[in-house]
């Protein structure tokens, strides 16, 4: 039996790896010889840096960076030889702010940059950013403000952070951008495909979710609109409309624009780097899932993702999960051949997302599924 696992974390309880793990020991109890592949499994948002640098053999490092209104933060990021792993939410991430503190007038994505930096200094000339769950509305303009790029007003002078700079910026400068950035490589984890302005834009579709209300949403749209122009200068090739520019506030835009870099989903980002795709093709069976399985879960979600990957193959797939929803046997219609839930008693949800309790499920779930294959083979 060869057996490729790949599931998503059980979030609030189980990592990817973990979760793998746990199918892992529920196999080799029937199967005692059986040849178990965990991959990690995210989509570009929480969890990416844990799933890759776990899965990938790689190590954390902690920077003290600018939050999104200024105050200094802890933020990590991964490292896998010269490559580094982030999300951009570590730096200017919405959970980083109460909600009474929410104004995208005024959040940055100024520490980004200094994780950049930092990586770059420290040897890493390739970079998978998640930019998911951001605060802010800045254009990716504080980013690049951190790498050394110049945004200048009228009369020369510095813009200021966020929002509120992208009103007044009329020109850009590279001449102090960080040298080694033209030996880097960026590949950006990117669900979103929003233009930068307009009615799809960043700042009237996601601009209230950070604290905009109508008055300053038009403001922000306005602003972005004018930042968009003086790029458009600087870079000819620069596009407002490509899917994705409005990504975490128009960071997607500024990464596209002064960054060369490639914007892709976040499961098939991850896939390839993690090299499942080849390890599905000479499996015998395929098992993922997440904490919760559902409509939502055939939209673009990880588990449906690597089904697609294992019918490429015609391998079987299974998918075991905290919870199964009645909508979600559309799953099935999606490369899912069969789908479980692991709870197995009445429970309390605290007591059934601890995760000593979720791991023994798991595993005894895993178990008892491949009793069955086993009978039948």
């Amino acid at each position: 039996m060869k057996a490729v696992i790949a599931i998503d974390s059980f979030k609030g309880s189980l990592s990817s790896l973990m979760a793998g793990a746990a199918v892992s020991e529920g196999i080799k109890r029937v199967y005692f010889d059986a040849d178990t592949r965990i991959f990690p499994v995210a989509d570009g948002g929480e969890g990416t840096v844990d799933a890759l640098v776990g899965g990938l053999g790689g190590e954390k490092r902690s920077v003290t960076v600018c939050g999104p209104l200024g105050k200094k933060v802890n933020a990590e990021y991964g490292t896998v030889g010269d490559t580094a792993i982030m999300e951009m939410a570590a730096a200017a991430g919405i959970t980083l702010l109460c909600k009474n503190e929410l104004n995208p007038m005024k959040t940055t994505t100024f520490g980004v940059g200094e994780m950049i930096k930092d990586a770059v200094k420290n040897g890493c000339r390739k970079f998978i950013i998640g930019i998911g769950g951001s605060a802010t509305n800045d254009g990716g303009m504080g980013m690049l403000q951190a790498l050394g790029f110049d945004f200048l007003d009228k009369n020369g002078n510095h813009v200021a952070f966020g929002a509120e700079g992208l009103c007044a910026v009329q020109s850009v400068s590279d001449k102090n951008a960080l040298k080694e950035l033209g030996e880097c490589k960026f590949y950006i984890a990117c669900d979103v495909e929003n233009p930068l302005c307009g009615e799809l834009g960043c700042s009237r579709i996601f601009a209230p979710q950070k604290g905009a209300d109508e008055k300053m949403t038009n403001v922000l749209d306005e602003a972005m609109l004018n930042y968009a122009k003086v790029v458009k200068e600087y870079n000819p090739k620069s596009d407002m409309d490509h899917p994705g520019a409005g990504a975490a506030g128009g960071l997607g835009f500024a990464f596209l624009s002064f960054l060369d870099a490639k914007l892709e989903k976040g499961t098939e980002l991850i896939f390839r780097e993690t090299g499942v795709e080849k390890a599905i093709e000479t499996a015998d069976i395929v098992v993922t899932g997440e904490g919760r399985l559902d409509l939502q879960t055939v939209m673009g979600k990880a588990p449906v993702g690597v089904a697609k990957i294992a019918k490429k193959y015609n391998k079987p797939v299974l998918a075991f999960a905290g919870g199964v929803t009645k909508d979600a046997k559309v799953c099935n219609e999606h490369g899912i051949d069969a789908l479980f839930p692991i709870v197995r008693g009445v429970t309390s949800l605290d007591e059934a997302m601890d995760e000593k309790n979720a791991y023994q499920n798991l595993a005894d779930t895993a178990e008892q599924v491949f009793r069955v294959i086993r009978l039948f083979k």
